[in-house]
């Protein structure tokens, strides 16, 4: 055990604490948010240095599973702990330890505790501050996304009205000429490619107007879970093609809610065949359907690659995929989000675990 502090040493421990604290300080005011290790990596050294027995002492700060440290770690130890915490949740700990074998506890200044304590409150403070930063960024972009999803849609409704009129008039006259060239069949040929085109036009401007939520409803008080479960098991020859499980998971079999039954069924059509095609083969698709007190919730969970991080806010854009050329029209999920959102409901993406994606739907009972 070490002598006791004199009143000379236990000023210049002071200074060094104060030193420490001045540094740690300077250092967190100067910390890049998007990198924190370095940081995090300085003030365990300057922590070290701060302490009675610097050229002994380990420093250990444990900050979301990743281990900061300065100083050999002494296999026994005596040491001082003190807890991080943001928004008063634990996220890791400082501790400062010397060798059993040298020291006791007793060689820990009350200062020191102080100090390890006031160490862990700035490092705190820092990640509730980068928490914050992070918050207002993704509000930031969520509000940008819904001011363009917004523009989008004024700008497809109007397309899809200008469209409507002319597709009308070539299926019609297309009509018309196949009669009067019913004997011609090349020409017939010919009129039935424009009428097949044309057709498809029209479910193009259709899914504009779902995305524009455009289309009228016909909203009645119905049971949503017979019309999720019909949709699945229209898709079953899909699942069989490709080996591919699909667990719905409904613990109730009464969920009443105004909808539209066929713009619902949409959604989980869209949805599944999207989770079909990114699904590795024998893959499981998961469909878990609940409600609580203020919603319905509806979660859709592939497991395949999952989205890219700088593709997660365009996902929900008409003509945005990731599919190859010829496999989608990038609509799928803008129909979705229209739908959605014209039903006062909200549709988000996450990760699913161990790998994927989950979409989860939330309608408000109210």
């Amino acid at each position: 055990m070490k002598a006791l502090i004199s009143a000379e040493e236990k000023l210049k421990e002071r200074i060094k604490e104060l030193k420490c604290l001045y540094a740690v300080s300077s250092f967190i005011a100067n910390s890049n948010l998007e990198n924190l290790s370095p940081t995090i990596q300085v003030i365990a050294n300057s922590l070290q240095k701060a302490v009675r027995y610097p050229e002994d002492a380990s420093v250990e700060i444990l900050l979301n599973k990743e281990i900061f440290r300065e100083g050999e770690e002494p296999v026994n130890k005596v040491f001082l702990l003190s807890a991080i915490k943001a928004f008063n949740i634990p996220i890791g700990s400082i501790k400062v330890g010397y060798s059993e074998d040298k020291y006791t506890s007793n060689d820990f200044l009350n200062e020191e505790k102080r100090l390890i304590q006031k160490v862990a409150s700035e490092i705190g403070n820092l990640f509730e501050r980068k928490q914050i930063i992070e918050k207002e960024l993704m509000a930031k972009r969520q509000m940008e996304r819904v001011d363009r999803l917004s523009i989008l849609g004024e700008i497809t409704a109007g397309i899809a009205h200008e469209l409507n009129t002319p597709l009308a008039n070539i299926l019609g006259y297309s009509e018309l000429l196949k009669d009067q060239f019913a004997d011609n069949k090349d020409a017939t040929s010919d009129l039935e490619k424009i009428t097949n085109s044309a057709i498809y036009s029209r479910e193009v401007v259709k899914k504009l107007m779902f995305f524009s939520c455009e289309m009228p409803h016909q909203m009645k008080q119905t049971n949503i879970v017979p019309i999720i479960k019909d949709a699945i098991s229209l898709l079953k020859p899909n699942f069989i093609s490709k080996h591919i499980d699909c667990k719905v998971q409904i613990l109730e079999e009464d969920i009443p809610y105004r909808v539209d039954s066929i713009q619902l069924t949409q959604v989980i059509f869209n949805l599944i065949i999207n989770a079909i095609h990114f699904s590795p083969e024998n893959g499981t698709i998961t469909v878990n359907v609940r409600q609580n007190i203020k919603n319905i919730i509806i979660e859709i969970s592939d497991e395949g690659e999952g989205i890219d991080v700088s593709k997660s806010e365009n996902i929900f854009n008409p003509f945005f995929t990731t599919k190859q050329v010829g496999e989608g029209s990038g609509l799928g999920l803008s129909v979705v989000h229209g739908i959605v959102k014209s039903h006062k409901g909200t549709i988000e993406h996450s990760p699913n675990t161990p790998k994927g994606t989950t979409f989860t739907i939330k309608f408000p009972k109210k």
